[in-house]
């Protein structure tokens, strides 16, 4: 591995830095939450999450009467920055917070803008959760952490990106899920899925019916914890066809992970390859193509071939 691939694709072990992960998702959720508060619902909860960006991740802009503000996390200065379209802005630093003392400069900031947004202070989907407010035990914040955290994110979001132009099809943004907070794309055979079972923790069954409608291959990257304690890619299906875990999967570091009912890859196979972005995108394609087989997708009509910058797709 050159010093540049370790300087692209950085260690990021999650023991190391399990604690500022937990404060961050948390930070995370409040942000994505006003956003939630905010906009109409999309399908799948597509309006909730957060994007990659040069610096950090951002909600976008959030409609708020005839104006618009947008919520941006800076990993590269540590600070949050609350903008307006008429060209005001708050911002705090992300250093020495707690959750609960975020989560009140982060409602004051907006009070003070001028916006009006009450959000649900209790996280979801994380054990033992504590209302924001309240939270004054989640207060780590481990700048260089952080900043490879968003490294990854960054290519991640790169390789994903050139993943999805292989699809014609309905396909997610590539998104940020401040949930269960992993960054995924999804792909849609088009046909209706049977009801989802529900059950994510802290989660309303609702929401897990609607996320999971239609037919879906799912891929994305997430830091780790539980059953898989350390950073991966992960890729699914649902409903999961006959078939589908004993299918082999690209590259050989990859496995199916009976307790997530997932392929997992880890991040350190792809960090350590001659070329990560290949190794990654051999991964997408192949788990993508174990659901899409053994669930007789139409792949004539959905896949095309991969963009390529300035190229048109030719029809």
């Amino acid at each position: 591995m050159t010093n540049t691939q370790k300087t692209r694709w950085p260690e990021l072990p999650t023991a190391a830095w399990r604690d500022s992960s937990a404060t961050l998702q948390l930070f995370t959720q409040i942000a994505g939450k006003i956003r939630l508060a905010k906009s109409p619902w999309l399908n799948h909860s597509w309006h909730v999450t957060l994007y990659v960006t040069a610096r950090g991740l951002t909600t976008s802009p959030i409609p708020d009467g005839d104006r618009t503000f947008q919520i941006d996390f800076d990993f590269v200065d540590h600070m949050l920055r609350i903008s307006t379209s008429d060209g005001t802005e708050r911002q705090l630093a992300l250093a020495g917070q707690s959750v609960a003392s975020f989560y009140a400069a982060t409602m004051t900031n907006l009070k003070d803008l001028g916006i009006d947004v009450a959000i649900d202070e209790i996280p979801n989907e994380v054990t033992a959760p504590i209302p924001f407010s309240q939270d004054t035990q989640h207060a780590s914040y481990d700048a260089d952490a952080v900043r490879r955290f968003h490294q990854i994110l960054v290519n991640c979001d790169r390789v994903f990106k050139q993943f999805r132009t292989g699809f014609l099809g309905k396909a997610s943004p590539v998104h940020f899920f401040w949930g269960s907070f992993d960054l995924a794309v999804t792909r849609f055979s088009g046909r209706t899925a049977p009801q989802h079972p529900g059950g994510v923790p802290h989660l309303p069954d609702a929401v897990a019916h609607e996320a999971y409608s239609h037919e879906v291959s799912s891929a994305g990257f997430w830091p780790g914890g539980g059953a898989i304690d350390y950073p991966a890619f992960y890729s699914y299906a649902y409903p999961e066809p006959a078939g589908y875990r004993s299918t082999p999967v690209r590259p050989g570091a990859a496995f199916f992970s009976e307790a997530l009912g997932e392929f997992i890859l880890p991040y350190d196979a792809v960090r350590a390859a001659a070329d990560p972005d290949k190794v990654l995108l051999e991964f997408l394609q192949s788990s993508y193509e174990a659901a899409a087989i053994n669930a007789n997708w139409d792949r004539a009509a959905l896949e095309c071939t991969p963009g390529q910058p300035g190229v048109v797709r030719a029809v």
